[in-house]
């Protein structure tokens, strides 16, 4: 899921999955599906989902991961013109999924979903995020909440505990500070969105919302309070250095910061470097920054797994989707990972993930859609750059306002 090497990828072998016969011949129902992903790695939690899908629905799945995000998305758009198509592959909702959709690239799961949620395995609140133009595509590959994961041991070296107002949230900030620990994690590329989408939909749900649909602009005096918010936490020193390379799971294990805020899916570098919950690590939801907000704001996100619309076995892929969504195939799929799941019958062995998956879903928090998927592709491109150079240049914060507007008043321009 972290920006690095792409995995390895054979030519060769790319051809041989392609190959199977020539076109005259009548394609034969296969017994193993590739699965191409962005999450290089999760192979291990695939493979087992492989073994498992052959030994319950006799389709076993092949999944070839990479590492670098852009690289990905490269290969994916490419297979639509070649013969090399992957029958399952992963993506992101918003508008990178409503763009290959109407490039007409995507399998219709419509009747997926309607059986999924009839048999209560998938939730009607998720569909929006997977509808477009009245119809489904693909089915939820995971759901996430976002918070704070943190380190047990420092918080209770420095006497501190999860904060229930922001302003705790600082305080205990400081106090690590005047300890010598840095707070917080940071980076200046690809996710240097976090601390925006926290502290803008923490501040103003509202007026986040508006800025993702053009409704609103970047340098609306809303968003530049929220920018002198961050730039107020870089100047005080509570952030690591955001060029540092070191991979977010090893920052939290070796205490270089306290505090990461990631998904619930971060879990998982936990869990792979076994790290227990409750006794080295804990997670606790990020108090908002204006405490007369009706609602906590908290991030969610899903990511899809989709088919293609002209694969090699349409019937098997939506066969493997189908058994995707069922409570036996995501109860592993969560329990392996040490995640949640999109499946509202599974439960969550991690206490602190499990209460936040059942408040999530009984409304007691404002969901707030994930800023990668809930911004236009090119206003996102514009967004982590500029905050990218933010986090190691806070004294540009308007001049970075000034650049995302001018991508999104292009867009804007069109596509309103």
């Amino acid at each position: 899921m972290f920006r690095s090497r792409v995995a390895t990828l054979g030519v060769a072998a790319l051809v041989l999955t392609a190959c199977g016969g020539n076109s005259a011949e009548v394609p034969k129902k296969k017994t193993e599906l590739s699965l191409y992903n962005d999450k290089g790695a999760w192979t291990k939690y695939f493979d087992e989902m492989g073994a498992l899908s052959k030994q319950q629905i006799g389709l076993g799945m092949k999944p070839t991961g990479y590492t670098d995000s852009a690289q990905y998305q490269a290969f994916i758009k490419a297979s639509f013109r070649t013969n090399v198509k992957p029958d399952l592959f992963t993506w992101q909702t918003g508008g990178m999924l409503e763009e290959i959709v109407k490039q007409k690239q995507v399998a219709d799961t419509t009747a997926v979903w309607q059986e999924a949620i009839k048999a209560g395995d998938l939730s009607q609140d998720l569909a929006p995020y997977y509808t477009i133009g009245g119809k489904q595509y693909c089915v939820p590959m995971n759901v996430a909440y976002w918070g704070m994961f943190y380190n047990k041991k420092i918080f209770d070296k420095y006497g501190l505990k999860p904060p229930q107002t922001w302003d705790e949230l600082v305080q205990g900030a400081e106090t690590l500070k005047k300890n010598g620990v840095k707070a917080f994690y940071h980076t200046s590329v690809l996710f240097s969105f976090v601390w925006f989408e926290q502290l803008m939909a923490g501040s103003d749900p509202d007026l986040y919302d508006r800025l993702s649909t053009g409704q609103a602009k970047y340098t609306d005096p809303g968003v530049v309070q929220v920018m002198e918010k961050w730039k107020s936490l870089i100047d005080a020193g509570y952030f690591m250095n955001p060029g540092d390379k070191t991979d977010p799971g090893d920052v939290l294990k070796n205490g270089k910061a306290a505090m990461v805020s990631f998904g619930t899916w971060f879990n998982t570098s936990m869990t792979q470097r076994d790290l227990k919950s409750g006794t080295d690590y804990g997670f606790f939801v990020i108090p908002n920054v204006n405490p007369a907000l009706p609602k906590t704001s908290m991030i969610f996100e899903s990511g899809p797994l989709c088919s293609l619309a002209k694969g090699d076995d349409p019937d098997s892929n939506l066969k493997y989707l189908k058994w995707w969504t069922t409570a036996d195939a995501q109860k592993k799929w969560a329990s392996t990972r040490g995640d949640v799941s999109a499946n509202p019958k599974v439960e969550i062995a991690d206490e602190a993930l499990g209460t936040v998956t059942k408040d999530a879903g009984g409304g007691k928090y404002r969901l707030v859609n994930r800023y990668f998927e809930a911004t236009p592709p090119p206003v996102l491109t514009a967004a982590l750059d500029g905050f990218g150079k933010f986090v190691t240049e806070p004294g540009t914060y308007k001049e970075v306002l000034e650049t995302i507007q001018k991508a999104a008043d292009e867009y804007w321009s069109t596509h309103q």
